[in-house]
């Protein structure tokens, strides 16, 4: 394909320039683009949130230490019951005014079906505050 040229020589030798106008064009509307959007896309919104501060929750004296380990074995305030030992002792504490709160405490290991019977078994018989404990130290 050839090209005119202002030049009087040669008139069959077809033009070897470039135009470069056209990419500068097409590189001037993406650095427009660019600017424009690239304050959109790091557009936050100050938020002036609440401070508060918060402290370890203190056990009271007046709770039950309920363990469960990863055989499924349960432990009454650290000694080893069985089932019928957990449901007297539940019913015992059920009926103390004001109620004490049970506090469980479970290994990673122990089978969540034991966990949620020893819970239901707790809300059956009428206990009403049931806690977790947990060790945010071992959190992965």
């Amino acid at each position: 394909m050839a090209f005119a040229s202002m030049e009087s020589g040669d008139d069959d030798a077809p033009l070897t320039e470039i135009n470069m106008v056209p990419l500068i064009d097409v590189m001037l509307v993406l650095l427009i683009i660019f600017i424009v959007t690239a304050p959109l896309l790091t557009h936050a919104v100050k938020v002036d949130l609440p401070k508060a501060s918060s402290s370890v929750n203190q056990t009271r004296p007046e709770n039950v230490q309920l363990a469960i380990d990863a055989s499924s074995q349960v432990f009454w305030n650290g000694e080893p019951v069985d089932t019928a030992g957990l449901a007297e002792r539940l019913k015992a504490i059920s009926a103390l005014q004001p109620q004490p709160e049970m506090h469980i405490r479970a290994e990673r290991t122990t089978p969540y079906e034991k966990v949620a019977q020893v819970m239901s078994d707790a809300a059956r018989l009428g206990v009403l505050r049931i806690g977790f404990i947990t060790d945010p130290s071992g959190a992965r």
